[in-house]
């Protein structure tokens, strides 16, 4: 561990370990926290902070007060020859999603395609996560979730949906898979979390105060714009369908905050949908291509003010394979927490999806 300014560098085995422990002391068992701690330490390696360490104080406190099942009595439940829905119980997000995977992957290969909805789960992070291991397994992962309504509604002055995330990995022939994830938002609230944080002002572009004005400040966030104005509403309506009306879940307005009423379950949805390339065209071939892809993009002349194209996703596998070796960089406040013996602040429960 070493210190710059202040941010610590912590080895990712030490973080896990760290995570892992604050978890278990909230009331999570052992494997469901090594799972959770497996996906933050992912995300804070890949530079994602906003889905990294800084949330392990919310899930601690959510923990604590009941708002997830303990010991989740789940069910894949196969509904055609590619089809399933993996009933959660409200357990921890990360856990719920990564054994649906798990279940998905060996679907996909079977019949080509699977598509597995997920029923009734906590906060499930970085969606990257878990498109990044079926692409490890040769297969092209998309996945989906619903989140907070959090987001102005274009033309509107309240909030509809959430920032709505949407992933994609896909594998290649040498080299780490090509990852893309993003929020149906201009930015996503995790990314304002974390200039919180850092007590840092965000871009005038982000987001809405209550009176629907543009702000500079995290604190008085109180409103998401989404991407590209009608094209993000609309692709944030879509996500919504998928994995929340097609699932029979709450929808829209009406999927629970994290916060509020933070000792209850959430009812998130969530949707994998995992393609075989082999059912489409030669597997190495397919591969090869996607090599072929990343290289004419690196050849691509960069713009004035940039020094090369990179593919979508590909600075995240640059810090993921940079913080691996060096270490991981953590807000001091951050690291202290996790290494105090203070479980949790009690800060998030009752307030609303921008609680400070």
């Amino acid at each position: 561990m070493n210190m710059k300014e202040n941010t610590v560098i912590v080895p990712s085995s030490d973080l896990h370990q760290l995570i892992k422990d604050k978890l278990e002391k909230a009331g999570l068992y052992t494997e469901q926290a090594q799972e959770v701690a497996n996906h933050l330490v992912f995300a804070d390696s890949c530079g994602i902070h906003s889905h990294g360490a800084v949330r392990v104080d919310y899930y601690a406190e959510q923990i604590a007060k009941g708002g997830v099942t303990l010991d989740p009595q789940t069910d894949f439940e196969v509904t055609g020859p590619s089809t399933a829905i993996f009933h959660g119980d409200n357990g921890v997000g990360q856990y719920i999603a990564n054994n649906a995977l798990a279940e998905a992957i060996p679907l996909a290969k079977e019949s080509g395609v699977a598509v597995v909805g997920i029923s009734k789960m906590s906060h499930s992070g970085a969606l990257s996560y878990y498109v990044k291991k079926a692409a490890e397994q040769d297969l092209i992962g998309i996945s989906m979730c619903q989140s907070d309504p959090m987001v102005v509604a274009f033309g509107g002055t309240e909030n509809y949906y959430g920032t709505n995330p949407i992933a994609f990995a896909a594998p290649r022939k040498t080299g780490a898979p090509v990852v893309f994830d993003m929020a149906t938002t201009v930015q996503a609230w995790g990314k304002i979390l974390d200039a919180r944080s850092k007590n840092l002002k965000i871009p005038n572009t982000w987001a809405v105060d209550k009176d629907g004005k543009p702000t500079t400040d995290p604190h008085a966030v109180n409103g998401l714009l989404p991407i590209a104005g009608p094209k993000g509403y609309g692709l944030m309506m879509m996500v919504d369908v998928l994995s929340g009306i097609l699932l029979g879940l709450p929808f829209g307005k009406h999927v629970t905050s994290m916060y509020d009423k933070i000792s209850e379950g959430r009812d998130l949805g969530q949707l994998f949908i995992l393609i075989d390339p082999k059912r489409f065209t030669d597997l190495d071939l397919f591969k090869e291509k996607m090599d072929q892809v990343v290289s004419e993009l690196h050849e691509t002349k960069p713009a004035d003010g940039f020094e090369q194209v990179y593919y979508p996703g590909e600075l995240s596998q640059l810090n993921y394979e940079k913080y691996q070796k060096e270490g991981i960089p953590i807000e001091k406040s951050i690291y202290d927490y996790l290494t105090s013996e203070t479980v949790h602040f009690d800060q998030y429960g009752g307030k609303s999806a921008f609680a400070d």
